[in-house]
């Protein structure tokens, strides 16, 4: 009987190991399938990248909408320059996952984009693109501490009291002013009307320095014209007053689409000044129904020409060419050289994609501000800690259909 008895012992206490193996598999199984901590269901959730494996870089800009041509630029051509990284070995030894986010140059919707990009895993923010959009994802970028390294949003209110949020273009009073410049050193005799929308931040803070610097460098402003986004289909009170005025230049510190009505009408008045631009007349030789020849002699103050003769340039080019079938405007170039000072930043500071946002965040403001980077866009760019960079621009201008640099 004791022997009965010792050995239902031993099967019962057999069985129980056999349960305890039995329910240790099952939990190895579910927790496989469904993370066990909330740390790891949020990364399956996002996607975001493992430990030691890829750096996650965002851009958001507009990619429809009537101001794609910028955003679709800056997404190309910072995506040339992630394949390129990558096909060089990365950064650091790790690959680059880049996503860029549809913000149709609207501020809400762009602040939208960035929450969905940071629950994706990004660790460093391109963009966003244009000025308000950057403007109001700029506080969630302070907040949460992400490094943000905006290829095109140019108003000292982007960077304004943000530590980690940094530009890449000229902001909009260097771009007043430095069209001042040129103009007194090379136009001195010109005789200048401006018009400008007033109720943009972008268009009048060019004017408000151009205007400025324009008495510095004794150039006469014979006539100030205004707009607003209501009013831009209609500039025939203003061109009627510039010609009046006799101005043989125009200064139009605003985006193509609205310069490329005001070319229209002059042209169809009899009107035919040199019109001068900045950044956002780039992209007028690619709008739909836009006769061309009406652009011919625009003198444009950018940081890039397409026909610049450096080997850097020329191999961009010929890329951007057989990839997107067109030539690249100054916003494909400002995202190709933001993504590489990005990477030269990462590699100065030794970053591994397992560190954390804010921590990323703070090796790239202590890089930016104080290396020196050189690409597309400029040589020996160097940044301030207002998040300002300090780069020369050049002049250029449209002929035969293509930009020149100007004699």
């Amino acid at each position: 009987m004791k022997k009965v008895i010792s050995l239902v012992m031993v099967m019962a206490l057999v069985m129980c190991l056999m349960a305890g193996c039995g329910s240790n598999t099952e939990s190895a199984t579910t927790a496989t399938e469904a993370p066990a901590d909330t740390e790891t269901a949020a990364d399956t959730e996002t996607e975001a990248p493992a430990e030691g494996g890829s750096f996650y870089i965002g851009g958001i800009g507009p990619i429809t909408g009537d101001n794609a041509i910028y955003g679709l630029a800056v997404m190309n051509g910072a995506q040339i320059a992630v394949d390129e990284i990558n096909a060089a070995g990365g950064i650091n030894g790790y690959t680059v996952e880049y996503k860029f986010e549809d913000d149709v140059a609207d501020g809400e919707t762009a602040v939208n984009a960035y929450n969905n990009l940071m629950d994706w895993g990004m660790q460093v923010l391109v963009g966003p693109t244009t000025t308000g959009s950057a403007i109001s994802v700029s506080a969630k970028v302070y907040e949460e501490r992400v490094f943000a390294l905006t290829p095109s949003a140019s108003s000292p209110d982007v960077t304004a009291g943000k530590d980690n949020m940094f530009q890449l273009c000229f902001t909009d009073p260097n771009q007043g002013s430095g069209s001042a410049v040129y103009m007194g050193a090379n136009m001195p005799e010109a005789k200048v009307a401006v018009i400008y929308r007033n109720d943009d931040a972008y268009s009048q803070g060019i004017r408000d320095t151009f205007v400025a610097e324009a008495a510095n460098q004794n150039l006469e402003v014979v006539y100030e014209g205004t707009f607003t986004e209501d009013t831009a289909t209609d500039f025939s009170v203003q061109l009627t007053a510039a010609q009046a005025a006799g101005a043989d230049t125009v200064f139009l510190p605003i985006y193509y689409q609205p310069a490329s009505v005001i070319m229209a009408q002059a042209n169809a008045m009899g009107y035919a000044p040199t019109f001068f631009g900045v950044d956002g007349m780039d992209g007028i030789l690619t709008l739909d129904g836009f006769d061309t020849s009406l652009a011919e002699g625009v003198m444009v103050l950018t940081p890039f020409s397409a026909t610049a003769e450096d080997e850097l340039t020329q191999n961009f080019v010929a890329e951007y060419n057989e990839r997107y079938g067109e030539t690249p405007n100054q916003f494909a170039a400002d995202g190709y050289d933001c993504v590489y000072a990005i990477k030269q930043a990462m590699e100065n500071a030794g970053c591994t994609p397992d560190m954390s946002a804010e921590e990323i965040c703070d090796a790239m403001v202590e890089q930016f501000t104080s290396m020196s980077f050189s690409g597309l866009t400029g040589t020996d760019m160097t940044w301030s800690t207002a998040g300002e960079v300090s780069k020369m621009p050049v002049a250029v201008v449209i002929e035969n259909g293509v930009y020149v640099t100007a004699e």
